[in-house]
């Protein structure tokens, strides 16, 4: 049952969804009334957290065994003694599982409120406190220790600093003030640092704020899939195309046991900063990152001057090439109002085009080519796959291992065959149900496993094989 309203789009946009979602060769094979239902079901999955926090463990520098310690020792200190598992998945052996409980239901709220942002509300729904720059507004007497109800600003209408506001707003939980308003707008005040501390919030999952930063990072199960499905050896020269902020760049580093070149790539300085930054904390000495567009990343000829290891680079230099594409973000969770036009939705499709048609020219014969997004349309997704294999003779759609996603989404002419190829994660594909402690005690390790493939954020996987012919 839903705990919070479905996600919410502009009038184009929902237009243009109903039609991918209700497309004739969807009808024609599941029946219109499944179409809707599932559908639907996707709405609400949309506006709610996933089911799982996922963190990858850093297996350069630690065991999982050892990390799964270490966490659980810190989870039953943030929860007070209350015992939430650590799962260890077993296809995916370097990542831990930790079950979400929520939606809480019988949390009283507070008189004094503080007003957060959307991308603050989501985060604080995954476990984060409320730092200062989130806060838009809060009732007009509150210091420093005030007991607060924190309400997310979804549609964006709250004015900053306001004392009240009778806008949509929703309920993300309890906290305790770590400012008090005057400080908090104050000119000359803070803009940083933590401003509410979250006591009880609706779901509860670990704040991973400075918690064991060099041996996890805080990733999506589908993000952690992408890297085990490039599958890079020891040794190889890998390009991580649309690299940042670089959790699967570092991913790729370590599956490599840090043997190896993975050439790390993005337009934007503060985020290549980032992956180094990463890499850095990671220890691991493979990655190399470089601020370049990746539109631009294919020269037909070195000239002299230019370094031997950055971009441009010339054809086929890389064994393996991650194209993780820049996208939509419809399949991102939880989101409650998705604010881009159709006009930028669509934005999307000839950038990821250029970045694939570079890929694989990048890309030796014989080579691998992972293509991904964090979306949920055909045009982004398998209408893609479609696409690359009219246009590009030289490249065959191959399995994935680990499959754990669906197949992939009838309406842009996929063969069946192909669409068991490619991987789709659906949150539609469960029930929408909530975890509390009691119901936890009565899962079985293998349904929870089972659950975590399934409750998490859309996102979509084809792997290419580029044939030594062309």
């Amino acid at each position: 049952m839903s705990f919070f309203p479905k996600i919410s789009f502009q009038c184009e946009v929902q237009q243009y969804l109903t039609k991918v979602f209700k497309n004739n060769e969807l009808i024609a094979a599941l029946g219109t009334q499944e179409v809707e239902s599932k559908y639907q079901s996707l709405l609400s999955h949309l506006s709610h957290p996933p089911g799982f926090t996922v963190v990858r463990v850093n297996t350069h520098l630690a065991s999982v065994k050892h990390v799964k310690k270490l966490l659980l020792e810190e989870i039953q200190k943030q929860f007070k003694g209350l015992c939430v598992p650590v799962l260890e998945h077993p296809k995916l052996q370097d990542i831990l599982l930790i079950p979400v409980i929520g939606p809480r239901r019988d949390l009283q709220k507070h008189a004094s409120e503080v007003i957060v942002g959307a991308q603050c509300g989501y985060a604080v729904l995954r476990g984060a406190h409320v730092y200062v720059p989130g806060i838009i507004s809060t009732s007009r007497f509150m210091k420093a220790g005030d007991l607060v109800s924190v309400y997310s600003d979804i549609e964006g209408k709250c004015k900053r600093g306001a004392k009240e506001f009778d806008g949509v707003k929703v309920f993300l939980g309890n906290g305790i003030s770590e400012l008090s308003r005057s400080e908090i707008f104050s000119s000359s005040g803070p803009l940083s640092g933590m401003g509410i501390r979250m006591i009880e919030p609706v779901y509860l999952s670990p704040s991973f704020d400075n918690v064991l930063p060099s041996l996890l990072f805080l990733q999506n199960l589908p993000s952690v899939v992408v890297s085990h499905i490039l599958n890079p050896q020891p040794g190889e020269r890998i390009l991580d195309m649309c690299a940042a902020p670089g959790g699967k760049t570092t991913h790729l580093a370590a599956l490599m046991h840090d043997q190896g070149e993975v050439i790390a790539m993005d337009k934007i300085a503060h985020k290549v900063k980032k992956i180094k930054q990463n890499a850095e904390l990671f220890q691991l000495n493979c990655i190399k990152a470089f601020c370049y567009d990746g539109t631009k990343a294919l020269s037909v000829e070195k000239k002299e001057d230019e370094q031997g290891e950055g971009p441009p680079f010339l054809p086929e230099s890389f064994d393996r090439i991650l194209l993780d594409a820049p996208c939509s973000g419809m399949g991102q969770r939880p989101n409650m109002a998705y604010s881009l036009t159709l006009k930028e939705l669509t934005s999307y499709l000839p950038l990821q085009r250029k970045l694939f048609t570079v890929a694989v020219k990048l890309l030796k014969p014989g080579g691998v080519l992972v293509y991904s997004t964090c979306t949920i349309t055909l045009s982004e997704n398998e209408e893609q796959v479609a696409w690359a294999l009219k246009t590009f003779p030289c490249l065959q759609l191959q399995p994935q291992e680990p499959h754990m996603g669906g197949e992939g989404m009838r309406g842009a002419g996929l063969l069946l065959d192909q669409l068991k190829l490619v991987q789709r994660f659906d949150p539609s594909a469960m029930t929408l149900q909530g975890m509390d402690i009691n119901s936890l005690q009565d899962f079985r390790e293998d349904d929870l496993i089972s659950l975590a493939n399934k409750d998490c954020i859309g996102f979509f996987i084809a792997k290419f094989i580029k044939s030594n012919g062309n």
